[in-house]
């Protein structure tokens, strides 16, 4: 794999889609967080605390959905990207690199996740 992608998990919280950016430099996660984000039409967005989100703001401002931190040590105000990252290890071991995978490999995970069947959705 040539980009690394420093799982970088996004879960949409009402389909409960998972989607994965590649990087973790705050520049390419706006990107990817508006390029894959827009067409969902989100409310709003809750990361984690890492320094990646700096530029939320301009996120904020291109999608028109609010920016929620949670506070510090507090998993359970992202319950869905936990259990979201809790499914990933599942594929992806927590000491393995991620960069060993092939793109194709990691992009089929993500389409086995959204395809998976979820209790919150009934």
């Amino acid at each position: 794999m040539n980009a690394s992608y420093r799982h970088l998990t996004l879960s949409e919280r009402e389909s409960i889609m998972t989607l994965l950016a590649q990087g973790k430099k705050a520049l390419l996660v706006k990107e990817a967080m508006i390029t894959l984000l827009t067409p969902h039409k989100l409310r709003s967005i809750t990361p984690d605390r890492g320094k990646e989100f700096v530029k939320h703001s301009l996120v904020t401002q291109t999608l028109g959905a609010a920016f929620y931190f949670p506070e510090p040590h507090q998993p359970r105000q992202r319950g869905t990207n936990e259990n979201t990252n809790g499914l990933l290890r599942e594929f992806f071991p927590k000491q393995q690199d991620i960069n060993w995978w092939s793109d194709d490999y990691i992009q089929s995970v993500v389409d086995k996740l959204n395809l998976r069947p979820r209790k919150c959705l009934g």
